[in-house]
């Protein structure tokens, strides 16, 4: 999923040479838009996901001068949110910001107000924070094989924490559960904090949540990292190994989020988003800010994020299936 740093680069000198002088700009902003833009969030304000947002919208719209809002959705673990940007009228005055929530949801519940791909046209994969493997300073665990082997020393004794149930936290912590086979019960919160203050309390002893959610505990000593599911190392904390270094294959996974519009937007408005979202990303500014919260930008193309969409949708669905999750009804 992580692109390489010369593709990354690749794009956002397309991008920036397709925006052209600032008369082409000032020329969109004639003709669209014409009102304020309304950005759904499913998430609360002031969290990673919203600031990320604002961060982008800020700058998106700083050039053309033109408002915008930010409305912030954050009930029914994001269902509520997209069920609204579903329906929403396709004329480009409704984007919203998508998370893992979208792929993984589809699987998760009995219904839901909305078609992951049928109903939505993708702009571009922001970027992404992977998932990272932490534990109590005192677990007597140095690595994820010594982990492995205390807990199946120890059937039933240890459990792991998550930001919730039906989480992307959740779902790494299960996918690494049954890659292996571990008797090592889920314990969900109602957030990563509550997560990262009771691991810290030693009440769970192991957890699973995005690096961006645990980079303060794990520089302050607090938790300690065994493994990131990141295919290369982060660059913020490389001396985390990979799940694949520490031995356990094919636990990919990362805590993402992008911007799609209603499907029926015109193919017009969704370029002109994706090459000036990608020309924002692409910024020193905010490459440090993403940086600063363990959050690695992607920017890839509208065809590349919705077939990224799509292989998620088949991979969530394994590991909710292979868990035996139960299905919830709202």
């Amino acid at each position: 999923m992580t692109l390489a740093r010369r593709d990354f680069l690749r794009l956002v000198a397309a991008s920036m040479a397709a925006v052209g002088p600032p008369s082409s700009r000032a020329a969109w902003s004639q003709t669209y838009p014409v009102r304020p833009v309304r950005v759904i969030v499913p998430v609360a304000a002031g969290g990673p996901v919203d600031v990320i947002t604002r961060t982008i919208m800020q700058q998106f719209f700083e050039q053309p001068g033109q408002p915008y809002y930010v409305e912030n959705i954050p009930t029914g673990a994001g269902n509520v949110a997209t069920g609204i940007a579903a329906k929403a009228p396709a004329d480009g005055y409704t984007v919203m910001t998508v998370t893992t929530a979208l792929v993984i949801n589809p699987s998760l519940y009995a219904s839901l107000p909305y078609d992951p791909i049928k109903d939505f046209a993708p702009i571009t994969l922001v970027g992404a924070s992977p998932h990272v493997l932490v534990v109590h300073p005192a677990l007597p665990a140095a690595n994820v094989k010594e982990l492995v082997a205390l807990v199946k020393s120890n059937p039933g004794k240890y459990s792991y924490a998550s930001p919730g149930t039906g989480q992307s936290g959740q779902l790494a912590g299960e996918m690494f559960r049954l890659a292996c086979e571990l008797d090592l019960a889920h314990v969900p919160f109602n957030g990563a904090a509550p997560a990262i203050t009771s691991t810290i309390a030693g009440h769970t002893q192991i957890a699973f949540m995005s690096l961006a959610a645990a980079a303060g505990s794990i520089k302050g000593g607090s938790l300690r990292a065994l493994a990131v599911t990141s295919v290369n190392r982060s660059e913020v904390f490389p001396d985390i190994p990979t799940m694949v270094e520490a031995g356990v294959p094919d636990q990919q996974s990362a805590f993402w989020q992008g911007m799609v519009f209603p499907a029926g937007t015109p193919k017009d408005i969704v370029s002109r988003w994706h090459r000036d979202i990608v020309n924002v990303i692409g910024s020193d500014d905010t490459r440090k800010r993403l940086a600063a919260m363990s959050f690695e930008p992607v920017a890839n193309s509208s065809e590349e994020f919705s077939a990224f969409i799509k292989d998620e949708l088949q991979k969530w669905r394994k590991v909710i299936d292979g868990a035996s999750m139960k299905k919830l009804d709202h």
